[in-house]
């Protein structure tokens, strides 16, 4: 009996400090926890990219040894520049023989317009100001991104979702002078107003995501698979019964917005250039390189990234990774588990890709590219195992590296754009 009080109180007392770390670890805010991990995430990744910064050569975004913000401002940063600065071009350009060449009115206005926004306020510099305007939609991003997950999930892993999207190998997306962040920002606000059925709340949120990255069509899909999912099977979506004109016509109405937004862009171009097809010719300037000239014929971009990469010396294990990669993806939205996850994140994420595989051509951008498909982390955090999730963060900032080195690190005549 003593020994068994004993060994009873040996053990209360060997895990009283786990529960007492447990307590306070609830006591501090979500918002706070995801706060410290985002901030020291972005420490990790800064001091990676003054690592690579001290060893860049001159090219011809920066000089040698450029300054943090300079390097966090090469490659796309270039045009948000250009933009902030000066706006779009009202004349197309073009090469000797007649083809549109790359030009500002590939990128979307709303982030380098704010960037300039805010410029003019301050007075900073477009490196200084578009930096910031990244990590301060990065850290909303990580916020809405634990919120929406919450709805799911308990509240650990939830939160370890979170952390790992924090580390993630492109997270360097949220530190440079890109609009992934704000574009992320405004999608995971929507997907969580869509959860919580907050559908006009959510229409100048579509709009201005529209204007921002060019995901108008894939969140106008989505919102149709999610109306024809709650049609056939309310339970699916978390209702009772099927829609009635009253409430499909809320989610209708963000789906025709999201669409039109989605189209207005293009629409912009040619009204501002005269040319019809500004805005897609000037898309497929940036993939000529690779390909030459052609039209975009949808769904044909991936076929012919697979002979590309196919024929390419060293290039076989790219175009096998493409259709791996897609059914890994599969995989991950439709095991059982990832019920756990909701339908909604579910059908963003087929939403968003089947809208890639119709316009996307497939290059090393294409790790960037897949960062809205953010929501399926929530099926990667299910599993309860420590050792998991450290082997988790550990890759993923191993993989940051490399993504580093492979992609913004410019090393001579560099094919492979982040």
């Amino acid at each position: 009996m003593a020994d068994g009080l004993t060994t009873s109180g040996a053990v209360r007392s060997r895990s009283r400090p786990s529960v007492r770390w447990r307590a306070r670890y609830r006591v501090v805010p979500w918002w706070l926890r995801i706060t410290v991990v985002y901030v020291l995430a972005r420490i990790v990744t800064t001091v990676l990219m003054m690592r690579f910064a001290a060893a860049q050569t001159a090219n011809s975004f920066t000089a040698e040894h450029p300054s943090y913000l300079s390097f966090a401002s090469i490659w796309d940063g270039t045009w948000y520049r250009v933009i902030a600065t000066g706006g779009y071009p009202s004349t197309l350009p073009v090469d000797a023989a007649g083809h549109v060449t790359e030009n500002a009115w590939a990128f979307m206005p709303a982030y380098p317009f704010l960037v300039r926004a805010f410029m003019q306020l301050t007075g900073a510099s477009f490196e200084a100001v578009a930096v910031s305007v990244s990590f301060v939609a990065g850290w909303g991003a990580a916020l809405v991104l634990r919120r929406l997950l919450g709805r799911f999930l308990d509240d650990a892993r939830a939160t370890f979702a979170t952390v790992v999207f924090c580390v993630a190998p492109v997270s360097v997306m949220f530190q440079v002078a890109y609009a992934e962040a704000m574009g992320l920002f405004l999608l995971l606000v929507a997907l969580l107003l869509a959860v919580d059925r907050r559908w006009w709340t959510m229409l100048p949120v579509v709009l201005l995501l529209g204007m921002t990255r060019p995901t108008g069509l894939a969140f106008a899909f989505f919102l149709v698979l999610f109306l024809a999912a709650w049609w056939i099977r309310p339970s699916w979506v978390r209702e009772t019964e099927r829609p009635t004109v009253r409430t499909a016509t809320p989610p209708f109405v963000v789906a025709v917005v999201s669409g039109l937004v989605g189209l207005a862009w293009p629409a912009i171009a040619w009204a501002a250039t005269g040319v019809p097809k500004a805005y897609t010719d000037t898309e497929l300037a940036w993939r000529s390189s690779y390909i030459g000239w052609g039209e975009l014929v949808p769904f044909t971009p991936w076929v012919k990234g697979f002979l590309w990469w196919a024929s390419f010396p060293g290039g076989g294990w790219a175009a096998v990774a493409m259709p791996v990669g897609l059914v890994a993806l599969g995989l991950l939205v439709a095991v059982p588990a990832a019920r756990r996850i909701g339908l909604e994140l579910r059908l963003w994420v087929v939403a968003y890709v089947v809208y890639l595989l119709a316009v996307f051509f497939p290059q090393s951008s294409t790790w960037r590219i897949l960062l809205p498909i953010a929501p399926v982390l929530g099926v990667v955090a299910l599993p309860r195992s420590r050792w998991y999730r450290v082997v988790v963060v550990l890759v993923c900032l191993v993989l940051q590296w490399v993504w580093l080195y492979a992609n913004w690190w410019v090393d001579g005549y560099d094919w492979t754009p982040p």
